[in-house]
Parts: C-alpha cells; structure tokens; sequence
C-alpha cells in the first residue's frame, strides 16, 4: 500500500484512512456531509498526493499526444488546461485525463486517475517508442494539495506571489509557494472555485500547514475522499469505475465537447462509427427520488415492469438536501421527467430523470 507525503498529518488528524487505488487516503476526518457542507460554504483542503503525475515532453511532445488523447492538444494555448480521455482502438474508455500545456511551452503535463495510472503510463510509454519525445512519470516526485470553496482565492493568495485574480479558470502558472518555485492551477472537482498546488517532494508537510495557518480564521478543514466524490457528484462531474469506465465511450457519456475529430486519436474510428450508427442507443442520465432511500451502485432501475439499467453513482446531496444517481438509460427514457424506479431489495423506490449537473455555483 502506497502512502502519500501528508499520511502521518492525516492520521493525527483524526482521519479515517481506507485502502483506495492502492494508496492509504483519507475518507473522512470527520462526518462526510458536513465536510462537503464546508467546501460549499467556506474552503476544504485536499491531500490529491494519489494522483498519477506525468510530464510529457520532447520535439514530438504535441504530435505524441494528439495521437494519445481526445482532446486538440495543438489547440491548447501555453498555461492552459483542457479536460480529455484515452480510449482503446474500439473507442472504449481507458481514463478520463487532464491535459496541461506549460506556461512556457516547452512541453505538458498530465494529470490521471490514481487507479489507472500504471496502465496509463504502459499506454503512453508503448506510443511514446513512435515518436521523440519523453514520459517522465513524477507522481513520487511531485505532491499535489487542493483547495476548493469559495474563499479559496483568498486564502490562496496568502501564500504564492501569483496573482490569482488574474489567473483564469483551467489555467495554471509558476510562482512561488511559501517562499519556493512550485506551480499552481485553477480546476477542481467539486464543482467550487479552486486551486491545485504542485508541491516539489519533501515540501508537501510545510505547504499544508501554511495553508490552514493562512485559513483558519476562515474556517478551513481537511476534506476526505468521501465529501470529494459527493461534491463531484452534485456538479455532475464523471467518475472512473463509475459514469465512465472501459464499457463506455465519451458520446454516451454527454462528454463529446471534449472529443475533438480534427485529429487521428486512438479510437477516432470506432466514435465515428458511432455517430453514423446515430449513437448506441442510451444516455447517461440524472436521477432524483423523493424516496428516503439513497439510490446505490448497482442497484437495478425498473421500467414498465422491466429492467432498463442500474445506478452508476448515487448519494445523499447535502447541498440540494435530496438523494441523486447516475445512470445510463435507453435513448427513448432519457427525456428529463421520465419516471421508474431503483430496487431496493426487490422493492420499487420512485424516481425522476433530471438534467444534469444536479448543481451549478454561482458565478
């Protein structure tokens, strides 16, 4: 089991720490609605150390990943950040990604899922023998601590000399942390204002302390995994193994913005004979239950007296005060409105298709 650099801070913390793609994380350090009740309202910090962290560089570095990912890379100005997904020949998809030119463009970076970070690196080091260019993995080398909510701005500006009223959302910059050289950027997966910080190894203990140092008159608290995943669910953000998974593709999903055709990505084919097919016949939809029961992963959803799919997410929504899932349902039940219902135990609970996100900030 791996350990990030924040592991001891954690525990004396009072967290509870569970096994999650291989690294000891914290779940909670304390109750999980409240934590994400915080990050609504005032600023959580986050320990993102599992994160898989690559460097792509090289005179073929831009080539390299238009081939890997998605997204245009060669669209991607210099400090800029685009969301993308690596999929295999048939257009499944292998992992949801961040893409990050550097604000030097002198190469990129690439933020992936803990959970598949060793078969990312295995598909990028087998492209990579196609081109020049260098993937460097620096997930041991380099800590990652956020921070979301909405006085996230300000208790990060304590800290760096960016100005970061300047630096725009899905962007990012060198500047100095707590008196060292380390990069910050603006994205975040709680559907909050907020910022990541790259923290050269050895410095994440300091960097997290002066952060609740700088924080604390504004009420500051450590968040875990399980206020995160609640908060990305309301914003209606996809979660690999859950929404989008190696069964999936991008178009079902509702995330085709970031699939770009102008370039010859790794299952580009597959996608557009997708799209001549006029699509696979099913959308991933929200849901919303006036039942007292939390709809769960896996649970059947019934239609007509038929099953027509199960719950990919579901969660208690603090933020909206009800429960909500995720699910993929044929195209003709896909339409906001549309009534079944989850089992529970052989027992029919109601629920109602919505639009997604479930909830927006406002801005």
């Amino acid at each position: 089991m791996q350990a990030t650099a924040l592991e001891k801070i954690h525990v004396a913390l009072g967290a509870r720490m569970v096994p999650f793609a291989g690294w000891s994380m914290p779940v909670q350090y304390r109750g999980i609605l409240d934590e994400a009740r915080v990050v609504r309202s005032k600023a959580g910090l986050f320990d993102l150390g599992h994160m898989g962290r690559v460097r792509v560089r090289g005179p073929q570095a831009e080539t390299f990943l238009q081939r890997l990912q998605t997204n245009d890379a060669a669209a991607i100005p210099p400090g800029r950040i685009r969301y993308a997904m690596i999929l295999d020949d048939n257009g499944r998809t292998q992992d949801d990604i961040l893409v990050y030119r550097n604000p030097g463009n002198d190469g990129f970076f690439l933020v992936v899922n803990a959970g598949n970070c060793a078969r990312d690196l295995g598909i990028m080091r087998a492209l990579a023998g196609n081109f020049d260019v260098e993937v460097e993995d620096c997930t041991h080398s380099l800590g990652m601590i956020a921070i979301q909510g909405p006085l996230s701005q300000q208790i990060t500006q304590r800290l760096t000399n960016a100005d970061l009223a300047a630096l725009k959302y899905y962007a990012w910059t060198e500047a100095t942390v707590c008196g060292a050289p380390m990069t910050v950027s603006r994205t975040g997966y709680t559907g909050e204002d907020g910022f990541e910080v790259y923290v050269p190894a050895g410095h994440e203990p300091k960097v997290w302390q002066a952060f609740f140092d700088a924080g604390r008159e504004h009420g500051l608290e450590p968040i875990g995994l399980g206020a995160r995943d609640t908060l990305r669910h309301e914003a209606g953000m996809p979660l690999y193994g859950h929404e989008i998974d190696e069964t999936t593709n991008p178009l079902e999903a509702g995330l085709d913005w970031a699939v770009k055709m102008n370039h010859d990505f790794t299952g580009r084919g597959a996608l557009e004979r997708v799209i001549a097919a006029g699509g696979t016949g099913r959308k991933l939809v929200g849901l919303t239950t006036t039942s007292k029961r939390c709809p769960r992963q896996g649970y059947p959803l019934v239609h007509g007296g038929a099953q027509v799919g199960h719950v990919c997410s579901g969660s208690i929504s603090p933020t909206l005060d009800t429960n909500i899932a995720t699910a993929y349902l044929r195209s003709d039940l896909a339409t906001p409105g549309t009534e079944l219902q989850f089992l529970v135990r052989d027992k029919g609970e109601p629920c109602t298709v919505v639009a997604m996100p479930f909830y927006k900030r406002a801005r």
